[in-house]
């Protein structure tokens, strides 16, 4: 049996560390797959335990040059997340000293080098003692920045190299060449001294520092979403046992146990009320910004909010089988995943490094073979290799992502996968199902028209009500809440009977009279067993052609009136519909009702387009013929009988009071019933995939004009030549503006 883990992986310091790694494990027997991302720091590996263990997995890692820990190896998801964060923090810290240090050291190196140039005040010790005062200080700065070093070297040996392998080469260059040549300087001692390059290794290491350190900031920032999501859980809860109140630690909590909730306080876990009455704040998961009343037989999600009552809830669901910890889960997937546009941009990392080495190299015996110095060609190897790095390509994509999803699901909304967040901003349709999905799934009373004047409409309903209180059919439930809802009071029936398929009927007494009268309630079919002629009455026709469902009555063999019902639109869908097709997508709609009540809802919500009398299997069939048409294919469903129709369709968009078929069955799952929802998940999308690509071009566009400035293109013309410190500065700041521009979509309204 296959299994899968999440691998916590540090020390990579570029896209190309996290493909060396993907493609290394890859190629093992028995790893199934590995997704590796270099923003989250994390691999999502599936393997087959029987061909290779986790502590082989580890090892692997570990031999590139890299540091691996196991995450399901820890207990608790409080415990790794706080292990995560923790870990986090350290490595700001250590980031933060290194820069400092390295600082410290390196601006003396700086201003002694500068000093020599500019004529600046420096000690008068010689050129033999400013030289050896560079290699101390340079070394110095070095031994900060020994990790870079290791881990370059170690990349080269094993024919895997990534950033490190260019700082490390030239840095390493840099500094070589001017200790070898102060070492002749000192030996020979001739009267011109050699041209010494240790502030150049040691700027690019402070800068590379100063990189990495703002880096390690902000790609902390991007990964907020979780830590919210993860700090919604509380901490305790108070459980009732043996009649008596205790609080107990959240991970204590059992199923069954019966927990205690008192106003303003969370709600622990998922359970269903068994006393009390309250409102609940559900913002923080399924995005409602009004509380949702909650009374005797009502579900609860835990980490929501409770507002104004005391409730005592029945708990269903504790752990990692709580909505919320299902939904932290949708969301460290979605992080971890990778869009088709990263894995473009990963395979160009694989063999960017590889080739801005032999770039380097080219250039460096061209500029020898044009006749100048062996320095000048030095120069142009070292700013090559530096300035090329490709840590902004790396992060252009999943810091993107990351922030996407984190915006999405503090809206209410899952997005699954990096897949599915491209995909959406692709979309040019939208087939909505039509029961639970436009709908609200339940039949509503939308009419009560009288036959005889004498009665009146309240008359009529509690007449209704009071025959169908005894039966469990869903329109007769439906008719009874409409009686509730409009606090009526209901009359006794005698001699109930429920016909199949056709009604109901029943004795009654009637007001202000002594003498039982039958009622009866139900289909054209059933009054005419009764012989009781209904030819004549026209409505029927008309509120079947809206789609409506209608119930006759009848009392004495007399019909007095009709009580229309239908499954009402859920509100603000006609508005949904219609934000929809202005922003120029398709819409339609496909359902297994007739297709007179198909068309009927169509025509509430704005809907031409309607697909009726398909059964729920042969959904996709449907969504296959429109996909063949070259329609790039959304579907929205309820997440349970329309399972297939949104596994075939590009996107599948699961609309769900946050359940655990809703969550599995689609790619974005809107965790409250709101169609606007779908334009909310459809703009987020493609101002992501905005994003996504204005990152990639600076990233991109810095390395295509940087790599030939560096090789020395513009010296002919210009006679100006990048020094490698700027290239140090300028790799260092490209990725944190890629991070930044990221960082800017918390902006998104």
């Amino acid at each position: 049996m296959n299994k899968k883990v999440n691998i916590s992986i540090s020390r990579m310091h570029c896209a190309s560390c996290a493909v060396n790694i993907q493609r290394t494990l890859s190629k093992k027997e028995g790893v199934n797959s590995a997704i590796v991302n270099f923003a989250t720091e994390n691999a999502t590996i599936d393997f087959d335990p029987k061909k290779i263990t986790l502590p082989e997995i580890k090892d692997i890692i570990n031999k590139l040059g890299y540091e691996a820990e196991i995450e399901n190896e820890r207990e608790g998801e409080h415990t790794d997340h706080a292990h995560h964060a923790e870990a986090k923090e350290g490595e700001v810290s250590e980031q933060k000293k290194r820069f400092i240090f390295s600082l410290i050291f390196g601006l003396p190196l700086v201003y002694l080098s500068i000093g020599v140039m500019s004529m600046l005040p420096i000690p008068k010790i010689g050129q033999a003692w400013l030289g050896i005062i560079q290699l101390v200080l340079s070394s110095i700065v070095i031994l900060f920045s020994l990790k870079i070093w290791k881990s370059g070297y170690k990349s080269l040996t094993v024919f895997q190299p990534g950033m490190d392998a260019l700082i490390f080469t030239g840095t390493a260059t840099a500094y070589l060449y001017s200790t070898i040549a102060l070492i002749f300087y000192l030996i020979k001692r001739p009267v011109t001294a050699p041209e010494l390059y240790f502030e150049s290794a040691a700027l690019i290491l402070i800068f590379i520092s100063l990189g990495k350190y703002l880096e390690a900031v902000t790609k902390g920032k991007t990964g907020e979403a979780i830590k919210k999501l993860i700090g919604l859980q509380p901490k305790e809860a108070t459980v009732i046992r043996d009649g008596k109140e205790i609080k107990i630690p959240i991970d204590e909590v059992k199923i069954g146990d019966i927990v205690f909730i008192r106003p303003g306080e969370k709600i622990p876990v998922d359970g269903k009320v068994v006393e009390g009455y309250s409102g609940v704040d559900q913002k923080a998961i399924t995005g409602e910004s009004i509380p949702v009343e909650k009374g005797e037989g009502d579900d609860v999600i835990g980490a929501t909010i409770n507002k104004t009552g005391v409730l005592k809830i029945k708990a269903t669901r504790v752990g990692k089988d709580t909505v919320l910890a299902h939904i932290i889960e949708v969301v460290k997937e979605a992080f971890a995943s990778k869009a088709p546009i990263q894995e473009l941009t990963d395979k160009i990392s694989y063999y960017f490094v590889p080739t801005v080495i032999a770039i380097a190299f080219i250039a460096f015996i061209a500029w020898l073979l044009l006749g100048h110095t062996f320095v000048f060609a030095l120069v142009i190897f070292v700013s090559i290799l530096v300035i090329a790095c490709p840590c902004a390509m790396g992060l252009a994509t999943p810091t993107a992502i990351m922030m996407g999803t984190g915006l999405a699901a503090s809206r209410g909304i899952l997005i699954k996968g990096s897949e599915a967040l491209e995909m959406a901003g692709k979309i040019n349709l939208v087939v909505f199902d039509k029961t639970g999905t436009i709908t609200k799934g339940i039949p509503e009373v939308t009419d009560i028209i009288l036959v005889k004047k004498h009665y009146d409409k309240k008359y009529l309903l509690q007449l209704a009500g009071s025959i169908e209180k005894n039966s469990e059919h869903p329109l007769a439930q439906a008719v009874v809440k409409r009686t509730v809802d409009e606090k009526i009071g209901f009359i006794q029936m005698k001699n109930f009977e429920a016909i199949p398929g056709k009604g109901v009927i029943a004795k009654f007494t009637p007001i202000g009279s002594q003498k039982e009268a039958k009622i009866s309630l139900g289909t054209k079919k059933l009054l005419g067993e009764e012989k009781i002629n209904v030819a004549t009455m026209l409505d029927i026709g008309k509120l079947e052609k809206q789609g409506k469902t209608t119930m006759i009555m009848a009392v004495d063999n007399e019909v007095v009136g009709l009580i229309a019902l239908a499954d009402t639109p859920k509100g603000h869908a006609k508005e949904a519909i219609e934000t929809l097709k202005k922003k120029g997508n398709k819409v339609m709609m496909i359902t297994g009702d007739n297709k007179q009540v198909g068309e009927a809802i169509g025509k509430l919500v704005g809907i031409e387009n309607v697909i009726a009398e398909v059964l729920p299997q042969e959904k996709s069939g449907e969504i296959r013929k429109l996909q063949k048409e070259g329609n790039i294919v959304a579907m929205v469903g309820d997440g349970i009988n329309d399972a297939p129709a949104l596994a075939q369709s590009e996107l599948g968009i699961a609309m769900g009071s946050a359940t655990d078929i809703a969550i599995e069955a689609g790619d974005i799952v809107l965790m409250k019933d709101d169609l606007r929802d779908v334009i909310t998940a459809i703009d987020l999308s493609r101002y992501t995939l905005r994003k996504i690509k204005q990152n990639l071009f600076w990233a991109f566009a810095y390395n295509i004009i940087g790599i030939p400035i560096a090789a020395g293109v513009l010296y002919p013309l210009t006679g100006w030549l990048l020094s490698p410190a700027i290239a140090g500065l300028a790799m260092a700041f490209s990725s944190v503006s890629v991070v930044s521009n990221s960082l800017l979509m918390k902006r998104y309204e």
